[in-house]
């Protein structure tokens, strides 16, 4: 079994039914707080994958704990609700048992990067063709607001009211660290790009990372407000695509040059101009480490917009197609096998 012989998440959809977006809502009420963010996550996925050629019944979500974990009961497709922390896991033993299946992983900064954070780790260096959607919202939701992974330092609730001590993950770069093969970022209330973002996602083959910013608007409304609005979204935010200079701020008039390998905020009207500036390339692993890290030093006065986008990308074997292939070999050279000769092993005493 080899990539090119089989497209694991894009199995075969001849002969289904048409899927529409409408078709994909389930009859569940759905129990998320008024104005939440997830409300547009769930609206752009049911468009989006429709699109994608996909029978219905090879379609299945994965959630664990949290607010984003009631994903499943909202989609018309299979869906497993599994225990805090592990949908990683049961997504993976569910990729490696049934390759065909076009699986997603819903998981939250808590769920995933707090009890999951060490399975999510594993799944993203094994390269399983999953989609993995983290809501980021910097809080706990479900459990009435405490701070999370990625809440800011100083963030003051009720379980820190003397404000976060923690220092917070930047998911990306775990993502990065972790060897994902397919690291983005994109937020609620920006359908259009969340759309291109979730296409791209489900065409990669292998574990497709995407922090998703989404607004909580009970216990931490406004997060990402300065990157949302458009007051204030044009000179904060970078949209980052493939091929094209780094351009930002009002009209365009922002860029992104490298100084050695410095990244700086140039003025466009001042004689720099776009072959100057920093040019995407997905596929440039030290380029992209550098990307993620553009708002470590948002309090300086000449910081770096933060980056949404396509990060990362690089191909590389799926764990599943390259277990199919070790079984495979496995039983071409030795037959079926012996279980029992198996687990005895090939050192084994006999007591007299």
């Amino acid at each position: 079994m080899s990539d090119e012989t089989i497209d694991l998440k894009n199995p075969d959809a001849e002969g289904q039914d048409v899927l529409t977006s409408k078709n994909l809502q389930t009859d569940q009420d759905v129990r998320w707080c008024p104005g939440c963010g997830d409300y547009s996550i769930l609206k752009q996925v049911q468009t989006v994958l429709p699109e994608m050629g996909v029978k219905r019944e090879n379609i299945v979500f994965v959630a664990g704990i949290g607010c984003s974990s009631r994903f499943p009961y909202y989609m018309e497709t299979y869906g497993i609700h599994t225990i805090h922390g592990r949908a990683t896991v049961v997504a993976s033993g569910l990729k490696a048992s049934r390759p065909e299946l076009s699986v997603w992983v819903i998981t939250g900064d808590g769920d995933g990067l707090s009890i999951g954070g060490n399975h999510m780790i594993h799944i993203l260096r094994r390269n399983f063709n999953i989609n993995i959607l983290l809501f980021n919202n910097e809080i706990y939701g479900l459990t009435k607001g405490q701070y999370s992974p990625t809440s800011p330092l100083g963030t003051i609730n009720k379980a820190t009211p003397m404000g976060s001590i923690d220092h917070p993950f930047n998911p990306v770069a775990l993502a990065m660290g972790a060897d994902g093969s397919f690291v983005a970022r994109t937020m609620d209330r920006d359908p259009k790009h969340l759309q291109e973002t979730l296409r791209r996602a489900q065409n990669h083959q292998g574990t497709s990372f995407l922090e998703i910013y989404q607004n909580c608007n009970i216990f931490n409304d406004g997060a990402f407000f300065t990157y949302t609005e458009k007051s204030s979204k044009p000179e904060e935010a970078i949209f980052i695509e493939q091929d094209k200079p780094l351009v930002f701020g009002t009209d365009g008039t922002k860029g992104i040059k490298l100084d050695g390998n410095k990244p700086v905020v140039v003025n466009l009207d001042n004689g720099t101009s776009l072959d100057d500036l920093w040019i995407h390339d997905e596929h440039d692993l030290f380029k992209a480490s550098m990307l993620i890290r553009f708002f470590d030093d948002e309090d300086k006065e000449d910081r770096l917009p933060r980056p949404f986008g396509i990060f990362y990308e690089t191909e590389r074997p799926t764990y599943e197609v390259l277990m199919a292939d070790q079984i495979s070999k496995a039983i071409e050279s030795v037959g079926e096998g012996d279980l029992d000769k198996l687990i005895a092993g090939p050192e084994t005493w006999q007591i007299k």
